[in-house]
């Protein structure tokens, strides 16, 4: 039976340097018997899974606001439903890298995350100082009052969750 030093794979070694896992085993892999490709980091587990969750109904709730919107009453508030859209956009590709792995959809993720938390602090800002630039509320609108501050409170969770599910490099 070969000792864990001559199987890089095997789990006793999946923190020492050249070892195919990471320090989060997915049990999906890109390269799972591949030598020399790293294991996906695994984003999904714990609160992880609640984030999926979350960021899931968002996408769903932008997504339809705004393919209704825009389809029916566009000329009433185009700024408003356009940036409903993009917002579900983003929540789509964060879900997706999320659920995807690695450590370059954790980095995407990341960066998406500081953008839409940029973009809802814009927005929030702007529906408040300017009213009439906003017809209607958009989901970033009041700091996403409307979906109970969860537009504001959810890139700032996952930020650090994915600060914290980073791969251990040693």
């Amino acid at each position: 039976m070969p000792t864990p030093a001559e199987n890089p794979g095997t789990p006793e070694n999946s923190g020492m340097p050249g070892a195919q896992g990471t320090h989060e085993d997915s049990g999906t892999s890109e390269g799972a018997g591949t030598p020399g490709k790293p294991r996906r980091t695994r984003l999904i587990g714990g609160p992880g899974l609640l984030l999926v969750w979350l960021y899931g109904v968002m996408v769903v709730g932008a997504v339809s606001r705004s393919a209704v919107q825009i389809a029916t009453e566009f000329d009433k508030a185009p700024l408003a439903y356009s940036l409903s859209a993009v917002a579900g956009l983003v929540y789509g590709f964060i879900t997706y890298s999320l659920v995807r792995g690695g450590e370059r959809a954790r980095r995407a993720a990341l960066v998406c995350c500081a953008a839409e938390l940029a973009g809802v602090l814009t927005v929030g800002t702007w529906t408040l100082a300017d009213p009439s630039a906003f017809p209607d509320a958009t989901v970033w609108s009041d700091y996403g009052m409307g979906y109970l501050f969860i537009p504001v409170l959810l890139p700032v969770t996952a930020m650090f969750w994915l600060r914290r599910s980073r791969t251990v490099t040693s």
